[in-house]
């Protein structure tokens, strides 16, 4: 029917009124989040949270480079994750975090996939470029445009070729396709938290910017409260025609989770570049200086996001 994720939820409502539409209740999925985040980390020498419902875990130190025992202690996770939750998930075993990434995305859902080192450029090869997280649809289209469209294809260019077209970026690309990526699995505090849209065609209509801004800050408003934090930073990023991009933000004087606080700042940030005749290629919104909030009872609905039912 054409719903699909991150979509904004007016749009879906328009192709489908008649859909069942579920409210969220994201003090609760942060909640199970980290009790499950919690179990894993027991699991690993090293641990690495990424987002509310993925993670690495770097066990080398427990298991040595034994991908038998490896698959077992998958098979381990996998079980405890559902007897204590409820709750299935998707595991992907392999050298490396890009590759060990790939693999997980293999065979969901409740997928387990193990790539051994001597077979993981011919795992990789087969899969379309677009595989490797980070590589968007910009990057597809222009891989598309030079003849690569597997990742197999990648790994024929030269290095120096993908840094001349991308920069540093080209080195990590290379990496990663040839199933040499060696980035560290590492706790990371996280700084920020953002949303972004590249439109389908440059944008000259400011009000139409706008609009999008907004429907940004909802959905970054749902990561803040799935991450059970406030904020201090609000910020806008834009990007025009000409690649030229902007960044722009504030810091005000307390911290908070709020919608509202998001957009009206956005908004404001946003007005120093209403009259640029330019037009946009690209428009964000981030927020960043977090502090953990206290949490909520099980019981209590008064954070719970409320979603219009018509629009």
């Amino acid at each position: 029917m054409g719903i699909r994720s991150g979509q904004p939820i007016s749009r879906a409502y328009k192709i489908s009124p008649d859909a069942v539409y579920l409210r969220p209740n994201f003090p609760l999925y942060s909640r199970v989040s980290k009790r499950i985040m919690n179990i894993l980390r027991g699991f690993s020498d090293k641990f690495e949270q990424v987002s509310i419902d993925e993670a690495f875990l770097d066990a080398t130190e427990k298991l040595g480079r034994d991908y038998a025992n490896a698959r077992d202690l998958a098979i381990t996770i996998k079980a405890e994750l559902e007897a204590k939750e409820g709750l299935i998930c998707s595991i992907g075993v392999a050298p490396n975090k890009s590759s060990a990434k790939i693999a997980s995305e293999f065979q969901k859902p409740d997928g387990l996939t193990v790539v051994y080192p001597d077979n993981l450029q011919t795992f990789l090869a087969p899969l379309p470029a677009s595989a490797i997280s980070g590589i968007g649809k910009k990057t597809d289209e222009f891989l598309s445009s030079i003849g690569v469209n597997t990742i197999g294809d990648l790994q024929k260019v030269p290095g120096k070729e993908l840094v001349k077209n991308f920069g540093k970026t080209g080195v990590w690309l290379w990496g990663v396709a040839n199933g040499l990526e060696k980035i560290e699995v590492k706790e990371r505090p996280m700084r920020s938290l953002s949303a972004e849209h590249t439109f389908e065609k440059d944008v000259s209509d400011k009000t139409a910017v706008l609009s999008k801004l907004d429907e940004l800050a909802a959905r970054l408003q749902k990561r803040v409260l799935s991450s059970n934090v406030e904020f201090r930073i609000i910020g806008i990023k834009i990007r025009f025609k000409n690649f030229l991009t902007f960044t722009r933000e504030n810091k005000i004087n307390f911290s908070t989770d709020s919608l509202e606080a998001i957009q009206q700042e956005a908004r404001n940030l946003f007005r120093e570049f209403e009259n640029n005749p330019r037009k946009v290629r690209l428009i964000g919104v981030f927020v960043s200086d977090f502090k953990t909030k206290v949490e909520a009872s099980e019981d209590d609905s008064a954070t719970l996001e409320s979603w219009v039912s018509k629009c």
